[in-house]
């Protein structure tokens, strides 16, 4: 097989979700988010965008705490299951926000490390918010999965197909993303990486099922198991204990800024 250079800018794009896939395999990403919301801290009646809303499940929180609540998300699949629970949301690329300053805050949770083109996502969110608004945001941090990613790319490899597949997301560390977000206008207050091992209910095989589901499609229908079974194999002595559970090595990055 032929390998052709590949640009990671459209990881987001690439990303095909479904809602019950999502509920199954990742429901633990708005469940572990206390940390986060505190940091927001929403108050009622204030206006919120929740940039990456996926299926609304945190989005209802923020509601529920008082505030007008958009979500906004670029899966149709999510978005059909966040308005099921009655949320307003709308399908918008977060790399192309054109919304003006009509927002208190804009918060995030586990979403703007798919938007690889970073500098268009903070410009956007700057637009955004009202003057004196606060940009809150969780999402994964240099070393995210980098044990998983290795084992993706070395298998990749192993097989001539294309390792790029293996990943594809921004994963900054806190001195590049504040310096980012110094650079367009805002005031970092709080940034700091978080450790964040995170047990998989479904296992590995469910993660790599909902996140990494373009990377298989290197391979045949007929081959996947055998490629699964081997990433396991080079993961289980670091990622699955002795009584078979998987964890994996998330890393957060945790964010708070106001827009000056």
């Amino acid at each position: 097989m032929s390998v052709s250079p590949r640009s990671d800018s459209d990881a987001a794009l690439r990303q095909v979700w479904g809602a019950e896939k999502y509920e199954k395999n990742a429901r633990f990403v708005s469940d572990m988010t206390g940390d986060v919301v505190g940091w927001l801290a929403p108050k009622p009646g204030e206006r919120i965008l929740d940039l990456g809303c996926g299926d609304g499940a945190l989005t209802e929180k923020l509601v529920q705490a008082g505030a007008i609540v958009t979500g906004a998300d670029s899966s149709e699949a999510l978005l059909a299951a966040a308005r099921k629970r009655g949320l307003d949301v709308h399908f918008k690329d977060g790399q192309a926000l054109d919304y003006g300053p009509e927002f208190d805050a804009v918060f995030s949770n586990a979403a703007l490390h798919w938007m690889t083109r970073a500098e268009d996502v903070v410009k956007g969110v700057a637009r955004a918010l009202k003057q004196g608004g606060r940009f809150v945001a969780e999402f994964g941090g240099h070393g995210n999965i980098a044990a998983i990613v290795t084992a993706l790319r070395a298998t990749a490899i192993r097989h001539g197909k294309d390792p790029a597949l293996a990943a594809g997301w921004f994963y900054p560390t806190p001195a590049e993303y504040r310096a980012l977000l110094e650079a367009n206008g805002f005031a970092v207050e709080r940034i700091g990486l978080f450790p964040r091992p995170t047990p998989l209910p479904t296992g590995l095989r469910g993660w790599l099922a909902t996140f990494r589901e373009s990377f298989f499609d290197q391979w045949p229908q007929a081959q996947r198991e055998q490629v699964v079974s081997e990433i396991e194999s080079l993961l289980a002595p670091a990622l699955r204990d002795q009584t078979g559970n998987w964890t994996a090595d998330y890393v957060r990055l945790r964010v708070a800024a106001v827009r000056g």
